[in-house]
C-alpha cells in the first residue's frame, strides 16, 4: 500500500475513534449521535457549493448508504449507553473487516500478505475484546454485533458507490447530507423538539464532530477507489489502538495488559498492510 494511502487511513482512523469518544462522554448518547450527524451535514452541504456532482451510478448507493447509517446512528447510542467506551469500541470495531473480507472475498481477491494483515487486526480487536474482561450483558453484545454488521454494510455499499461515482468528496458531502436530513425527519418527537437548544450548546460537538466523522469516512471512501475495500477496511480499525489510548488517558477507564498486546497485533497487520 502507498506510504500516502496509508498515512491517510490511518489519519481518519484517530479521527474515528475521536468522535466516538465524544458521543460517549456526552449524558445524552442519542442527542450527541444526532449533533455529529448534523455537524457532518453541515460540512457536506457547504463543501457541495465546491464540488462536482458524483456520477448517476452512484446515486442509489448514496441512497442506501444514508439508510444504513441512520440505523448506525441509533445502534451506537444504544450500544454506548450501556457499555464502556473500551469495551464496546473494539467489538463493534474488530469484527467489521473480517465481515467485510467475507463478503467481498468474491470480487476482490487477497494476496496471503493482505489476508495476514486483515487477521492479526482481528485477532488484535479480539484480544482486546475478551482479554481485556468485556463484562457485558447480552443486549450489549448484541448491539455491537449487530452494529458491526452494519458497519460491514456500510462499508461494502461505499466501497463500490464511490469508485462508480468519479467524485469521492461529493460521495461522501452527499451521503453525509441524506443521513442529516433522515435524523430531523425519522428522531424522535423528544430529540426534534429539544435538539435545537441542545446543538446551540455545543458548537465543538457538532462543528469538531461533524468535521472529524465527515473527514474519517471520506478519506476511507477516498482510499478504497486506491487499493482493496477489505484491507482499508482492516487498517482502519487501527482505531482500536487510537480508542485504548483515549480510553485511558481521556475517558479514564482502565486499560491492561491484554490491550496493551491487542494493540501491538492490529500494528502488526497496519505494517504487514504497508509492506504488502
Amino acid at each position: 500500500m502507498p506510504g500516502l494511502v496509508l498515512a491517510a487511513v490511518l489519519c481518519a482512523a484517530l479521527l474515528h475513534a475521536a468522535w466516538n469518544a465524544a458521543i460517549k462522554a456526552e449524558p445524552d448518547k442519542l442527542r450527541a449521535a444526532s449533533a455529529v450527524t448534523l455537524g457532518a451535514a453541515l460540512v457536506g452541504a457547504i463543501s457541495l457549493l465546491f464540488l462536482r456532482a458524483p456520477l448517476p451510478a452512484s446515486w442509489p448507493f448514496i441512497a442506501g448508504s444514508a439508510a444504513l447509517h441512520l440505523v448506525y446512528y441509533r445502534l451506537l447510542a444504544a450500544t454506548y449507553r450501556d457499555a464502556d467506551f473500551s469495551h464496546a469500541y473494539p467489538l463493534m470495531r474488530g469484527a467489521a473487516p473480517v465481515l467485510v473480507a467475507l463478503a467481498n472475498s468474491g470480487s476482490e481477491a487477497l494476496h496471503s500478505a493482505q489476508a495476514l494483515a486483515i487477521a492479526l487486526v482481528f485477532a488484535g480487536g479480539a484480544v482486546v475484546c475478551v482479554g481485556g474482561g468485556l463484562h457485558s450483558s447480552r443486549r450489549t453484545l448484541g448491539l455491537a454485533l449487530v452494529t458491526a454488521l452494519v458497519v460491514a454494510a456500510c462499508t461494502l455499499v461505499d466501497g463500490l458507490g464511490v469508485r462508480r461515482s468519479g467524485a469521492p468528496a461529493a460521495y461522501t458531502a452527499w451521503l453525509f447530507l441524506l443521513t442529516g436530513f433522515g435524523v430531523t425527519l425519522t428522531g424522535p418527537r423528544r430529540l426534534r423538539g429539544e435538539l435545537g437548544a441542545y446543538l446551540a450548546a455545543r458548537p465543538l460537538l457538532v462543528l469538531g464532530g461533524g468535521i472529524a466523522t465527515g473527514g474519517s469516512y471520506g478519506i476511507a471512501l477516498w482510499a478504497m477507489t486506491l487499493a482493496p475495500i477489505a484491507v482499508v477496511a482492516a487498517l482502519r480499525e487501527t482505531s482500536i489502538v487510537f480508542a485504548a489510548a483515549i480510553a485511558a488517558w481521556v475517558l479514564r477507564e482502565r486499560v491492561g495488559p491484554a490491550r496493551i498486546a491487542g494493540a501491538v497485533l492490529i500494528a502488526g497487520g497496519a505494517a504487514v498492510l504497508r509492506l504488502a
